[in-house]
């Protein structure tokens, strides 16, 4: 399976290096696209000099599968890239596919799927299983660190600035449904946007977000209660080399990567 990459940050980078070293068999990256492309080339020379880096819009051509590392503002970019000639789509941004309300109907016309990788998210197959019969609830909690909030305006607009000196103690910021979450935090959304998703949807979702100097890096904590099933399960993300970008990221898409051609799989 050949695989493209577009975006060639800390999570980029580590997928990139697995693959070119074989980590799983059947797998080939062919190209890279990114934001700066002679950046991406210098970068991806220390791994292999025969990879070519290309313009997003020519990176279809040299895969089957193309990785999406870099950012959801990107998306409806990457959407018109890859999906609209025909290449399926794996994504770590849930949250920038608000911005393509018409996303399935865009897979369907050229017969390409897209998959949201789980990344730093607790809890998503149960969720989905749970989504099969009938869910009651599902909540988030979300924990972050204040300098990944403090110059949020939401925050700020609410008496909250942080900006210099960070709380002592934790401080809630947010308490109300997904989307709203999606509507005033559109840089942390990916999170509550792929239980969204997964789940009931961004109006039935509620999401609480905390101000924590207390913590390494972000925690969430899923609860879900249904008619088959009620669970309560909690995720401690590390920060990665790009502090704003957890270290299960790139592990998580190339579980992906593994699941499309693994012969045994487990989980839904």
């Amino acid at each position: 399976m050949k695989v493209g990459l577009a975006g060639f940050g800390s999570s980029g980078r580590s997928v990139a290096a697995a693959l070119v070293a074989g980590t799983i068999p059947g797998v080939v990256l062919t190209a890279v696209s990114a934001r700066d492309l002679s950046t991406a080339r210098a970068h991806l020379d220390t791994l292999d000099k025969n990879i070519p880096v290309v313009p997003l819009k020519e990176l279809a051509k040299h895969c089957d599968v193309v990785v999406e590392a870099a950012t959801g503002a990107a998306i409806p970019e990457i959407v018109d890239a890859v999906v609209k000639r025909g290449r399926d789509l794996i994504s770590i941004s849930a949250g920038g596919f608000l911005a393509v309300p018409d996303l399935e109907e865009i897979a369907r016309a050229h017969g390409a799927r897209v998959q949201i990788a789980n990344g730093a998210i607790p809890g998503l197959d149960i969720l989905r299983s749970a989504r099969e019969g009938t869910i009651y609830r599902v909540h988030l909690k979300g924990r972050i660190k204040p300098e990944s909030l403090a110059n949020e305006p939401y925050v700020l607009r609410q008496g909250h600035d942080y900006r210099t000196t960070p709380p002592r103690e934790p401080i809630q910021v947010f308490n109300g449904t997904a989307a709203d979450a999606a509507r005033h935090f559109p840089r942390h959304l990916n999170v509550a946007a792929s239980i969204s998703l997964a789940g009931i949807g961004f109006e039935k979702t509620t999401i609480e977000l905390w101000m924590d100097p207390n913590i390494p890096g972000a925690i969430h904590l899923l609860q879900i209660e249904g008619e088959e099933i009620g669970l309560t399960m909690e995720s401690r993300n590390l920060p990665s080399v790009n502090p704003k970008t957890s270290r299960i990221v790139a592990p998580s898409i190339l579980a992906a990567l593994r699941g499309r051609v693994a012969l045994i799989r487990v989980g839904s």
